[in-house]
């Protein structure tokens, strides 16, 4: 039911990149006090715990019969995406900041349809080429600045590759998981690649040299509210506002529409974080978000 609301979908597809947008500010107050792995360990728990309810909600089988082999690829695909590519997000905003992380995330999309191409056999057309050139263009362009007193060129770089990195780990997790996509329940397919993730976290967490700092990370007051309620927004919240939207509107319109977070974390990284809004940025973004419509559309 869409209440006859005109475009109700487009406007769920928004609403979407709104509450992501918000849950990555909170994400980056949060990450000042709160260990990039206690924070994406508390993240995918707290999505666990609130889907269960939410498939019996909507009368999903907690268990959903599936061959093993699907189980395993949802698990390695939940490994990659959540418990690797998640964390090293988080590294990045901490290094980075929203705004700069948001221009670097707009590289998602091209990995996706790169790896889609090498592993599914899809075809990319020559706007879709001109797309990505766009966004990685812009990536350089916001990056390459001679100075900046609030960033150092260490955290500059090492940011950026955390970055790329985190958006090469989801890629390589959403194709893999690509073709269940089509015939398996979204919420238990997204319930399973949360065990994937909390797996991981606990395997690295066991053999982390710093286990003590990262628990004690969890006690700093200041953190927790940030994030518990970015958890929420952008772990839980979102992906039911998502599902919701790309149920009444067009998949390549709603998957356009939810890219519009990046312009809108790096809006909110200036307003609430008071993050750099200079020029130079501000083409980077303008760019990278040409580029990411050319490859959606194109």
């Amino acid at each position: 039911m869409h209440f006859g609301i005109p475009y109700f979908g487009e406007l769920l597809s928004f609403l979407t990149a709104f509450v992501w947008a918000m849950a990555v500010i909170l994400f980056k107050k949060s990450g000042e006090t709160v260990h990039p792995i206690a924070l994406n360990m508390f993240k995918n728990i707290l999505a666990m715990v609130l889907l269960l309810p939410t498939m019996l909600m909507f009368g999903e089988d907690v268990f959903y019969s599936a061959p093993a082999d699907e189980y395993w690829w949802l698990i390695i695909s939940g490994a990659i995406g959540i418990g690797v590519g998640d964390t090293l997000f988080f590294k990045g905003l901490n290094l980075l900041g929203a705004g700069l992380l948001s221009i670097v995330d707009t590289l998602y999309l091209p990995m996706v349809i790169f790896l889609s191409i090498i592993w599914l056999g899809e075809s990319l057309s020559i706007w879709q080429f001109v797309g990505v050139a766009a966004i990685i263009g812009a990536i350089i362009l916001a990056t390459y600045e001679k100075r900046n007193q609030k960033l150092s060129r260490r955290n500059l770089i090492w940011g950026t590759f955390y970055g790329l990195m985190a958006m090469a780990a989801m890629a390589v997790s959403i194709v893999f998981t690509k073709p269940l996509l089509e015939r398996s329940p979204i919420i238990w397919l997204t319930e399973v690649r949360l065990v994937g993730g909390v797996i991981t976290l606990l395997i690295v967490f066991a053999f982390h040299k710093s286990k003590k700092q990262i628990l004690i990370s969890l006690t700093h007051i200041h953190g927790l509210k940030y994030m518990f309620w970015g958890s929420f927004l952008g772990a839980y919240l979102s992906m039911m506002i998502w599902l919701t939207g790309m149920k009444y509107a067009q998949a390549s319109v709603a998957s356009a529409l939810n890219q519009t977070s990046n312009v809108l974390i790096f809006v909110l990284a200036a307003l609430f974080l008071k993050e750099r809004f200079n020029f130079r940025r501000i083409a980077a973004i303008v760019i990278a978000m040409t580029g990411v419509f050319l490859v959606t559309f194109g």
